[in-house]
């Protein structure tokens, strides 16, 4: 890029590890490079947090040479301690940061993690910061997806979610034949980015992907028969599926690694099926990907760590990767039918 993006950085629950995470982000120079932050949230708690970071030998940004839009707490958070305080305070600040983006004063946003629990304790009854800003958004239909780049080869892990936050009796209901081929359709766009005849893989749904009906019916009775269709009106992208669920990601493991080639994407049909794999080969590296808002949205793939905050022991590797992506992805504003 000629120039540094503009983008919008929510600070996450100031409890948590979300100010350490950006502030160490800040400092690298291949971000600062691709970058122009405009953060959102308490001047006067980012300054304490600066400096007790500054205290424990940390290289972080000062928040004085940064651009901050200051919506101040109610009243001070302690590290560690999940409050209705913190919730209100980072629901504000993404808020806040989205409403500037959808403005077009920023080009992209990147969130720090948020504890869901203190929303809803604050009164904001949300699956997680996803939810809000489809709303905010007006409504639309979005996709979260992890990318990771490999730091061995030109290649992407990318892992779709058909379904998201929502707990796992609730999966088999959610699935449908038109939910599958809608969220492939997305992972398809994204993916011929990087390669104009993709290879996506698609996880099956119960054990051995159902063994032929023994250990569950889905796959014979509507899975396959949904890929079959898809894959006819897709005739320039392999789709292969259902894999068994506990080998779909193993070529993506040794190809992170440098060796082999893996599939350009893969669809988990729900959330610690496509998140387990994900994270236990790219944790530090992935970043957490909103498909179908009309702007990139962005975030590392772990959450508040609480137990960790305050601490200067937070690795910003996956923050750094988020930032990094804001600054290269192109969003896809429109999310198609199957």
């Amino acid at each position: 890029m000629d120039q540094p993006r503009r983008i919008a950085i929510a600070l996450g629950d100031p409890a948590g590890i979300g100010a350490e995470v950006v502030l160490k982000a800040l400092a690298h120079r291949r971000v600062q490079q691709v970058v122009e932050p405009v953060l959102f949230g308490c001047r006067h708690w980012l300054l304490e947090q600066y400096h007790e970071l500054r205290q424990r030998g940390q290289l972080v940004a000062d928040p004085r040479d940064l651009h901050l839009v200051d919506v101040p707490l109610a009243e001070p958070v302690h590290w560690g301690q999940a409050t209705v305080v913190g919730g209100a305070a980072s629901f504000a600040w993404l808020t806040t940061a989205c409403r500037a983006v959808l403005a077009g004063h920023c080009q992209a946003l990147t969130t720090a993690p948020i504890a869901k629990r203190c929303w809803q304790a604050a009164g904001h009854v949300y699956p997680g910061q996803t939810e809000r800003l489809a709303q905010l958004a007006g409504g639309v239909k979005v996709s979260m997806l992890f990318t990771a780049r490999s730091p061995h080869k030109d290649w992407r892990l990318n892992t779709l979610l058909a379904t998201t936050h929502i707990p796992l009796q609730q999966v088999v209901w959610k699935l449908s034949p038109d939910l599958v081929q809608r969220q492939l359709t997305v992972l398809h766009r994204f993916c011929r980015q990087y390669r104009a005849q993709p290879v996506l893989k698609v996880a099956g749904l119960n054990p051995h992907a159902g063994e032929a009906g023994h250990l569950g019916c889905e796959e014979c009775d509507w899975l396959e028969p949904c890929l079959q269709d898809w894959q006819a009106l897709h005739p320039h992208c392999t789709v292969l599926g259902p894999e068994p669920p506990d080998t779909c990601w193993l070529d993506a493991g040794l190809a992170w690694r440098g060796h082999g080639p893996a599939a350009d994407g893969y669809l988990a049909l729900y959330h610690d099926q496509g998140l387990i794999p994900t994270k236990l080969i790219a944790f530090d590296d992935a970043v957490n990907t909103t498909l179908g808002l009309p702007f990139i949205r962005t975030s590392p793939d772990h959450g508040t760590a609480f137990s960790l905050a305050g601490q200067g022991l937070a690795r910003e590797g996956s923050m750094v990767a988020a930032l990094l992506a804001a600054a290269e992805l192109k969003p896809l504003q429109q999310t198609p039918p199957g």
